[in-house]
């Protein structure tokens, strides 16, 4: 490798650790006494330090070796986190990102910059928050009286408690249970043995046992782990930390060249059962030792983003030729060529499956950037904002997680903004002084629901009704429901708010959120409370490339409907339609559900068959069903874009090739919808 593949590498690495970095300091400034977070901070500067310097970068290096020495201060005691310490270092990791990024880049006031550093940390503005409590392993052991049932007591919920403490591991010991014929069901026979980690100390965990001391034999004591050695913890030192082996009994038989649990049991020395509880407990404790002395190294294999989209690329055409191969093997008598085009079938979703998994990222990456968003916007404006987050592992495909930040950076500034009061104006309405925005994803079927609720003032119907008017967006007396009202919020240039300012006002950010997440495929909704919230809820699909889908026939045409969204399929017959009213509904499981006539609705002419088909879906507005000629089967569907000729067909959301080379249109259910309401008559209870 030449010098550029090494700077590559060195960029690549360095971007990481940066990202860290600003996570690391975020929570330091939560618990500015905790010394993993301090040491995890002076580690990331260290390497970024050396790693420039090895490949080169002397600017780089330098300026990262000046931050290097007051961290190297911090992480000796000499300083104090404060914050200003907090804003200098995040300043520092974004020069040292823009040095990355742009190698013509000049830091002129290196000097100033560390002078006026140092001097914040003579500040007396220290923290008051004290460090994070350290994890410890403690070995429980809950025997309780066999007469203990009779108390209404069930044992298994204080086992529980234990566990909701922390990460552990129970072992049951059944050594009292006596034989089948003289047991007695209401007596308790079981005993417990718990090993968990957690932050709480002894007395918290005693206190899961308070009302049943007088009924049970409780001991709690912390587990012991020497953390100077990587030695996995040795079943005869584990037994007699239990104290089921004495230390002379085991340095006697350590002599002897035979496995200590067999001679501990063929000598009567440990009961059988004692030897297998304690391996449970060596295994878990062997586990805890090994994240506690060193961190596990994932092997891992950076790979280009063009490199992975051209693989899903691949796998789409072998999905498609795959349903062309299928059309083959119904056309074909050969049973051995449906066999093998079944085994072809199973090996493609396979790889489908794997190629996918690789594109799927989870979403707390981007939720971590804003993190550092909320905390210098909310200083800026002297507003006291926290940021909650919920569902970081939720995975998304990599190409909606990189679309998907612009979005959410407009809506957070708007929170923070607009949504949430200043803490005098919260305190007068009752609330506390101090404001929080929750950002959360959950999976739902074949999307993904991502969050942004803010606990301020919510939004005005008033405001937004005046606006809407003065825009000539509705008319004066217009009956609007509240949900469309909200939505105008979206229009270009809409703002409620009275002043600009350097964050949001100027009506440029909400339209492009709707516009941006409708590119992806996805909706957006709002959900508000005027005084006490508003919420923002997205809906995104997982994946943009591969999707399963149920493939209809209207007429001569084919169409596919995500198989997410579908519920069920059920038949109509021309006797059940309500003629009477004219009115599409139909009784779905004891409900009234509107149905969309789709050979009305795309003016498809030609007879209708005697029994047609209702695919009942779910949309934001409760089940909605579509009227199709014939539910042909689920189908593997390789999404492909319209094109810009027919980028004003809402209701699609884009094409695929069937197996016999026909195209079948992906339709956009929500849009339909929403198109339909707008047009046709249709009822929702």
């Amino acid at each position: 490798m030449d010098g550029d593949d090494f700077i590559k590498i060195f960029k690549e690495e360095a971007l990481d650790l940066l990202s860290n970095l600003e996570d690391a300091l975020l929570e330091l400034e939560d618990s500015p006494l905790d010394e993993e977070l301090i040491s995890a901070v002076f580690r990331v500067m260290h390497t970024v330090k050396g790693s420039a310097g090895m490949v080169g970068l002397k600017k780089i290096s330098n300026f990262t070796h000046n931050a290097e020495s007051i961290l190297e201060r911090l992480r000796a005691g000499e300083i104090i986190v404060n914050k200003g310490f907090i804003d200098y270092t995040l300043k520092t990791r974004d020069i040292i990102l823009e040095m990355i990024n742009d190698p013509d880049y000049e830091f002129e006031n290196v000097n100033e910059f560390f002078e006026a550093f140092n001097s914040v940390l003579e500040e007396s503005s220290v923290y008051k928050s004290v460090s994070k409590p350290k994890s410890e392993i403690y070995r429980v052991v809950f025997k309780p009286e066999p007469g203990i049932f009779t108390t209404g007591t069930n044992p298994l919920m204080m086992v529980q408690e234990v566990l909701d403490l922390g990460e552990g591991i129970v072992i049951p010991n059944y050594t009292n249970i006596p034989v089948l014929s003289t047991i007695k069901p209401e007596e308790c026979r079981t005993s417990w043995d718990i090993y968990v980690t957690t932050d709480k100390t002894i007395n918290d965990i005693k206190d899961i046992f308070i009302f049943v001391e007088d009924l049970s034999e409780v001991s709690v004591e912390k587990y012991t782990i020497n953390e100077e050695d990587n030695l996995p913890e040795k079943l005869g030192e584990l037994l007699v930390k239990r104290g089921s082996l004495k230390n002379s009994d085991l340095k006697k038989i350590l002599k002897e060249k035979h496995k200590l649990g067999e001679i501990l049991v063929l000598e009567n020395i440990v009961p059988a059962q004692e030897v297998k509880n304690a391996l449970k407990a060596q295994e878990y404790i062997n586990k805890k030792k090994v994240q506690k002395v060193e961190k596990s190294v994932t092997e891992n294999i950076r790979v280009g983003s063009e490199k992975l989209d051209s693989l899903i690329d691949l796998v789409g055409e072998l999905v498609t030729i795959y349903a062309q191969m299928q059309q083959l093997g119904h056309e074909s008598a050969s049973s051995n060529l449906v066999a093998i085009i079944e085994r072809f079938g199973l090996l493609t979703e396979e790889l489908r499956d794997n190629v996918m998994s690789m594109r799927m990222l989870p979403i707390g990456s981007t939720f971590s950037r804003f993190r550092r968003l909320v905390r210098d916007l909310s200083s800026e404006l002297g507003k006291h904002i926290d940021l909650i987050t919920e569902g970081a592992e939720t995975e998304l495909d990599k190409n909606v997680i990189e679309q998907l930040h612009d979005p959410l950076v407009h809506i957070i500034r708007n929170s923070i903004d607009h949504g949430i009061e200043s803490p005098s104006e919260r305190v007068e309405n009752g609330k506390s002084e101090k404001g929080s925005i929750k950002l959360s994803a959950i999976h739902s079927g074949s999307s993904v629901h991502i969050v942004i609720e803010d606990d301020g003032g919510g939004l005005s119907k008033d405001k937004i009704r005046a606006k809407a008017i003065s825009k000539n967006l509705i008319q004066k007396g217009e009956e609007i429901s509240d949900t469309d009202l909200y939505m105008l919020i979206f229009a270009p240039g809409f703002s409620t708010a009275q002043s600009v300012t350097n964050v949001s006002g100027r009506g440029v950010g909400l339209d492009v959120v709707k516009r941006q997440i409708e590119n992806l495929k996805g909706h957006v909704y709002i959900d508000t409370k005027e005084g006490e919230y508003t919420r923002f809820t997205l809906v995104l699909p997982i994946t943009l490339a591969i999707i399963e889908g149920l493939l209809v026939e209207i007429g001569s045409d084919s169409f596919i409907i995500p198989l997410g969204s579908v519920e069920a399929c059920v038949e109509l017959k021309y006797e059940d339609k309500d003629n009477n009213s004219n009115r599409n509904v139909i009784t779905f499981r004891d409900r009234m559900v509107p149905y969309i006539d789709l050979r009305k609705f795309f003016s498809v002419k030609g007879k209708r068959n005697e029994i047609e088909q209702i695919v009942i879906v779910n949309s934001n507005n409760g089940p909605v069903g579509l009227l199709v000629d014939h539910v042909v089967g689920g189908n593997q569907t390789v999404i492909k874009s319209l094109g810009s000729m027919y980028r004003n067909i809402k209701e699609i959301s884009g094409a695929s090739i069937l197996g016999d080379g026909s195209v079948a249109l992906v339709f956009d259910i929500e849009k339909l919808v929403r198109i339909v309401r707008t047009h046709e008559e249709i009822i929702y209870d």
